[in-house]
């Protein structure tokens, strides 16, 4: 047994995740000390984020020959994105005025302190109109982008790279192989750091523990309740249409990124298995260059489980505050959220700051009932990210599927365990080898 969870992530994960419940309520001043264990673990995996995802979108369009494809798949990308996210906004609507979550809770503005929002103004500043996030795409320098890890702007940069090394050919072979190789080196420093994260996890839900205590945690209220119900519900029923589309099915999916969905769930950030999941899609018979594109856009605009959150919030925010809502209302909350939604990844306190965003953009609604939020916003940020990064893989499933870039048969003897995914390079690959963690 002590063998195989020295050799399992999985159980190393879910292990941390218990003995940090277990320390969290045993020691509640230790534990209160040991956030930087989850926060040092993130921040690991997000110095690399900006050079993985440049490496991998380089050699996937570099190597993909047809530039013609890469535009097919960026178009085809764009449009399941936005049709999803709409998909997922409209159905937290619907959740939340069937539900009446909120109602009857009689919170009068007075009694909610605006000082308890922080900074929170300040940083929404940071949210502009659709203009000028088109132009926030584009760096003012290369080294820039990278030294602020902007992935969509490094993103950018990697698309333009990639492409003029596929235009120039032959000439610029040594440096697609610098590249290559770079990335074997990236990819190897992932492994190491990916080992950390049952510690990583340990720290993180030891102090959230000691912080909410065991009653936070069984009892987290109506509305992280029925944000969870609704996550499952869009998952099992539109995320598994879409795989059954596709050919596969949800379940061995999600048991085949087991170890990434664990580790997301006690970090509350898929920031922390992106290089893996891209490793374990492209195992699965997906081409490296879907996969190279869809995942890293998807991480900014493909946010399923954080448009979710956005409309339940937002609607339970007015029943508590006893804000009536008008049709014209509802139609600007999903007009704004679709905009807004997008800018999410890469702001300190994404979720409640777009969440402010939103909220300044229909003024029938106090932004100061973003304090009613504020609580739970740990725990919802745990399904979100879970629903985030399902929604990403299942995404590159679809579009590899609608593009023909996927080997069907591959993928279901690799989720029937017939095909078992190892992380030892294979000899004579042009892609990234993959590491044992």
């Amino acid at each position: 047994m002590l063998k195989w969870c020295s050799r399992s992530i999985f159980l190393q994960v879910v292990l941390g995740l218990m003995l940090g419940i277990i320390c969290g309520l045993s020691f509640p001043e230790f534990s209160s000390q040991l956030k930087p264990l989850g926060d040092g673990f993130i921040k690991l995996i997000k110095m690399l984020i900006g050079l993985i995802v440049f490496c991998v979108v380089v050699s996937g369009i570099s190597g993909a020959g047809d530039l013609k494809k890469v535009g097919r798949i960026g178009l085809k990308s764009v449009l399941y994105f936005e049709v999803l996210t709409t998909i997922a906004l409209v159905i937290g609507l619907i959740c939340a005025y069937a539900t009446g979550i909120g109602s009857g809770a009689n919170i009068h503005l007075e009694q909610l302190n605006p000082a308890d929002m922080g900074d929170l103004a300040e940083r929404t500043k940071q949210i502009h109109g659709a203009s000028t996030f088109i132009m926030d795409l584009i760096p003012t320098s290369v080294i820039g982008a990278f030294a602020d890890n902007n992935i969509l702007q490094v993103l950018l940069f990697a698309v333009l790279f990639g492409s003029a090394l596929n235009l120039v050919g032959e000439s610029a072979s040594g440096i697609s192989r610098l590249i290559n190789e770079l990335s074997h080196v990236i990819f190897r420093i992932m492994g190491m750091i990916v080992r950390l994260a049952p510690i990583g996890v340990f720290g993180a839900i030891a102090f959230t523990t000691s912080k909410y205590g065991v009653q936070s945690l069984q009892h987290l209220g109506s509305l992280v309740g029925l944000f969870y119900i609704t996550c499952i519900a869009f998952v099992a029923l539109i995320l598994g249409s879409v795989m059954r589309l596709s050919g596969l099915r949800l379940l061995p999916f999600l048991k085949y990124l087991r170890e990434e969905l664990t580790i997301v769930m006690g970090t509350a950030s898929s920031d922390a298995v992106l290089p893996q999941v891209m490793r374990k899609l492209e195992h699965l018979g997906i081409g490296s260059s879907t996969v190279g594109l869809v995942i890293p856009t998807g991480y900014s605009f493909n946010l399923d489980g954080f448009s979710i959150y956005l409309t339940l919030a937002i609607v339970f925010i007015a029943n508590a505050t006893g804000t009536p809502l008008a049709m014209t209302d509802l139609l600007t909350i999903l007009l704004v959220s679709l905009i807004t939604s997008k800018g999410a990844h890469g702001i300190p306190g994404s979720a409640l700051v777009i969440l402010a965003a939103t909220l300044t953009a229909v003024p029938a609604i106090p932004v100061v009932g973003l304090v009613l939020v504020l609580a739970v916003d740990w725990f919802m940020g745990i399904g979100r990210a879970l629903t985030n990064l399902i929604g990403n893989c299942v995404a590159t499933v679809a579009i590899a599927r609608w593009e023909k870039d996927i080997d069907v048969q591959r993928a279901n003897n690799v989720l029937g365990g017939k095909d078992g995914f190892s992380f030892q390079p294979r000899k004579g690959s042009a892609q990234p080898h993959q590491q044992q963690f």
